[in-house]
């Protein structure tokens, strides 16, 4: 399978079960008002956009966010999405526009940094990419509902800087294996 259509799928994969597991508070270590499992998960979604950006450029990655946001909001709507419970139609919609423009703005700051160390442009995107992603997301899901939604926006952020750090790591390892693979499928396009 292409490397395109695995990204493409990965992220909507990723989006679904972040979908389902920011519905979770953290109920270990007093984080249950400040921390959901969805901050855990959703980081991934930034080193898809970022590998694909790197792989194929700004262009491929955005088709890359279109196709998983596709993926992910029809099976959210379909397995975790109560339409009885505003709430939970409120995480579908937050979800959705969180993900679109922040995913947007990555594969955007990624562009423009690209041609510096390699660690610069997934972690700068990254950043700013969970920013907007975490406020987008809780506000929309959760104001006015009693959910201490700016308190759990600020530990999900945290946790996702961290993360984001983290997936240099992968970002890194990954590399050599996209210059492999899009050098490999250049070679025999042009046969």
């Amino acid at each position: 399978m292409n490397l395109y259509y695995k990204l493409s799928v990965l992220m909507g994969l990723v989006v679904l079960v972040s979908n389902y597991l920011v519905q979770f508070p953290v109920q270990y270590f007093g984080l249950s008002e400040i921390l959901t499992y969805g901050a855990f998960s959703y980081p991934i979604s930034f080193l898809i956009t970022d590998l694909a950006n790197r792989a194929y450029g700004k262009i491929v990655a955005r088709k890359v966010v279109y196709v998983g946001f596709i993926i992910g909001i029809i099976f959210t709507l379909f397995i975790s999405t109560n339409f009885s419970d505003i709430i939970s139609i409120r995480i579908a919609i937050g979800s959705g526009l969180a993900f679109f423009i922040s995913q947007n703005l990555d594969i955007k700051v990624y562009d423009i940094f690209r041609k510096r160390s390699w660690f610069v442009a997934p972690l700068t995107s990254s950043v700013f990419g969970s920013i907007t992603d975490t406020f987008l997301f809780f506000s929309i899901s959760f104001y006015a509902t009693g959910v201490p939604w700016i308190t759990l926006a600020l530990g999900d952020l945290a946790v996702k800087l961290f993360i984001a750090l983290g997936m240099l790591i992968p970002f890194r390892l990954f590399l050599n294996k996209i210059r492999d693979y899009t050098e490999n499928s250049f070679s025999k396009a042009k046969l």
